[in-house]
């Protein structure tokens, strides 16, 4: 089937186990075709069954789902409708795989990592004319849609902070001659909560097992390179993460710069103290992830025709910043041990508290004094005299 064969919007149907390759496949299919009415199941039997009850005009599904396979999906589809679009992906390489499938007639076998362009391309072949391109208009807002209202609703949905990295400037400087470079890329996106939450979350989901991940380094290393640097180059894909009111980003600028101050001082004070650092860096980069996804929550806001100025972005944070971080926190399941360090950047109120809880707050009080205070009274806080650094210590750290 081509292109011109297809409605004028068409229905796909994607079948991916994994929660952040599935989510990649959509951006990179509603990226080529925003207006596409699209179905998304984690396992084959729900697929089976949508395939029963809808007919679709693209499919693309995983292999090695659970319950019935991509494979038998396949099959199934073959039996009925020879002609249909399928797009089979799997982790198989080896040519026994690839003959098993062949018969079968996928229009591709795309293994992963997967290559980006060369999906992105394939879908332009099959679900848009030559020259052809679709624009979708941002939807206004709901009549009567109160602000408050409008901020519950997005919270258990919200794809997270805008981005601080030019993602594809800082995979370019990442690749080299014998591919990605790991530790080049780390150094590139480690200023980012956005890339660093994602990639800890993707490394903790169903497909991973081990050690929980904490660290942008562990999970860059626990990911395969290619499926790291997809998912950073899918992020440029999504809605809003560049944000457009000035307002909204001299609010990001602020958050950003205190995270990235709080973080190098956790780093310094845990080194000193010879503390896990790369956790605690991790923690306070992660510690106004929350704040940042509710500005990119307001741009939509705006985007929609709704009212926006410095007093009611203030209010919003105010009301909504810490639960759209607790909520974020938990959707995307980032590893409990991570979570509870970075509540103990906010309260220190009762329970007993790690080194490592009392490094990351202390560290954050640092990085919210301005250039003209001093660390007297930071050094004769509770905080400074649990880790037992004075004056000294603190005026080191500072300084390094």
């Amino acid at each position: 089937m081509t292109a011109v064969d297809l409605p004028a919007v068409p229905r796909v149907l994607i079948a991916e186990a994994d929660p952040w390759s599935r989510d990649l496949l959509k951006q990179v299919l509603l990226n080529v075709r925003c207006d596409a009415r699209l179905d998304v199941c984690a396992d084959g039997q729900h697929a089976a069954t949508l395939l029963g009850e809808k007919t679709y005009d693209l499919i693309l599904a995983d292999w090695e789902l659970p319950g019935v396979d991509g494979l038998s999906l396949l099959r199934s589809v073959r039996q009925k409708r020879r002609s249909l679009p399928f797009i089979l992906l799997s982790s198989r390489n080896d040519s026994a795989s690839v003959r098993e499938a062949l018969p079968l007639a996928p229009t591709a076998y795309l293994t992963r990592p997967l290559n980006m362009e060369s999906l992105t391309q394939r879908l332009q072949d099959l679900l848009l004319n030559e020259g052809e391109s679709v624009y979708c208009e941002i939807p206004p807002l709901a009549p009567g849609m109160t602000l408050p209202a409008f901020l519950e609703r997005r919270r258990e949905v919200c794809d997270g902070a805008p981005l601080r990295v030019d993602v594809k400037a800082a995979v370019q400087r990442s690749l080299g001659p014998e591919g990605l470079d790991l530790k080049q890329l780390e150094g590139q996106v480690h200023s980012d909560p956005q890339i660093t939450a994602v990639l800890i979350a993707a490394a903790n989901s169903a497909g991973y097992h081990g050690t929980p991940v904490q660290t942008l380094s562990e999970a860059l290393h626990k990911l395969v390179p290619g499926q790291s640097m997809n998912l950073i180059l899918g992020l440029a894909l999504k809605h809003n993460v560049v944000l457009g009111d000035p307002g909204l980003v001299a609010y990001a600028e602020r958050y950003w710069q205190l995270s990235q101050g709080s973080a190098d001082y956790a780093r310094r004070l845990a080194r000193m103290l010879e503390l896990d650092h790369e956790r605690c860096y991790s923690a306070c980069i992660l510690h106004r992830l929350g704040d940042l996804a509710l500005l990119r929550c307001l741009e939509d806001w705006r985007q929609g025709g709704g009212a926006l100025d410095d007093q009611t972005i203030g209010e919003s944070l105010e009301a909504f910043g810490g639960a759209y971080g607790s909520a974020l926190r938990t959707r995307w399941r980032l590893p409990l041990e991570l979570r509870q360090l970075i509540a103990g950047i906010y309260s220190l109120e009762g329970g007993v508290y790690s080194r490592e809880a009392l490094v990351v707050n202390l560290a954050v009080q640092m990085a919210r004094l301005t250039e003209h205070e001093g660390l007297e009274e930071l050094a004769g806080s509770k905080t400074a005299r649990l880790l037992k650094v004075g004056l000294p210590e603190l005026s080191r750290v500072r300084k390094t």
